[in-house]
């Protein structure tokens, strides 16, 4: 890789020289071109000249800066920004060593990797790194790259150091309307059966860290050209629509993951309302044994009863029966 800039690390009075490499590659990632839509042309930017209406190679192409709302552009050259009385336009201070987790990671821009510029800086930049990795911090500082400057973090990374550019806190928009006036509310059950699900997601594989998207798209390309249907593999379908009943959702999601790792599905606890449910359903049929149990009791009362009333009966009849006869 070839470097995109070089300055140093300012540690005390340290001084690391280091160059900068790109740590990501934007061109790996799908890009489309924009096309005329009657005959498939392409539709290109050309620079051209408000003043003139022409066309301007790249070698006439400057930069300018406009001080207000108006037209007016005033002309930088680079020997202008190479004379900015700027200690960051080569150096990088670290004003302060922080905790990662201190980090916004909306503030988190590109990165580079660090490497050594000179022999002399090979000591100090394993000490720096050894020291970070030890203490748990990473170190804040502020750097001017390509004409502009910039927060940057620095922390080590797999026996090396990486600078993380960072937004200034200005640049992170307020999250007014976002949040909806009235915060939903989740009970504790909830709440739980979540955890549970997020504990059967495991850990990613090779394949979670593919790019489907753009497989699926060179494939939609090459049938194309092929004048064929595209062919993609069968996958899972994805729900769709509103969840109307949380809980059972999130056990479903728990057995889901269980059964596609080929795990065991555990019993997962009941919702609230299942539970409540089989609940009402267990009183119910106890209700239901209570009385018919108090039916039997009262009818076996009643005859018992009535047993006993039938002697006392017969002898009263037998005696007004004696009577009639004298």
């Amino acid at each position: 890789m070839r470097p995109t800039a070089k300055f140093s690390i300012s540690f005390g009075l340290v001084t690391i020289p280091v160059a900068a490499y790109n740590a990501t590659d934007s061109s790996a990632s799908v890009s489309f071109v924009r096309i005329h839509t009657a005959d498939g042309g392409r539709v290109r930017n050309q620079p051209v000249c408000s003043l003139e209406d022409v066309e301007i190679s790249p070698d006439e192409i400057g930069r300018g800066y406009k001080p207000g709302d108006g037209d007016t552009v005033v002309p930088l050259s680079d020997e202008d920004l190479d004379a900015l009385p700027l200690p960051t336009a080569k150096t990088l201070t670290i004003l302060a060593f922080v905790a990662g987790g201190d980090i916004d990671p909306l503030q988190m821009d590109k990165g580079y990797y660090l490497g050594i510029d000179s022999p002399a800086a090979a000591k100090p930049y394993v000490l720096l790194r050894e020291a970070m990795e030890r203490h748990q911090r990473v170190g804040l500082g502020k750097i001017a790259l390509h004409g502009r400057e910039t927060l940057a973090m620095i922390r080590p990374m797999e026996g090396a150091l990486v600078m993380q550019v960072l937004l200034w806190p200005h640049q992170i928009r307020p999250m007014d309307g976002v949040l909806p006036e009235r915060q939903a509310e989740v009970a504790p059950n909830e709440v739980s059966a979540a955890e549970a699900l997020m504990d059967s997601f495991g850990k990613l594989s090779e394949d979670d860290l593919h790019d489907h998207y753009r497989e699926a798209l060179e494939e939609i390309v090459a049938a194309k050209l092929a004048h064929r249907e595209p062919e993609f593999p069968a996958g899972e379908e994805q729900p769709t629509g509103q969840v109307m009943d949380l809980m059972a959702a999130l056990q479903d999601s728990v057995r889901a993951a269980k059964r596609s790792r080929g795990e065991d599905e555990e019993a997962v606890p009941r919702s609230g309302r299942t539970a409540k449910k089989s609940a009402t359903k267990k009183t119910t049929a106890k209700k239901a044994t209570a009385t018919k149990t108090a039916s039997e009791t009262a009818s076996k009362a009643a005859a018992k009863k009535s047993t006993a009333k039938q002697p006392a009966a017969a002898k009263k009849t037998a005696s007004r029966g004696g009577r009639r006869a004298g």
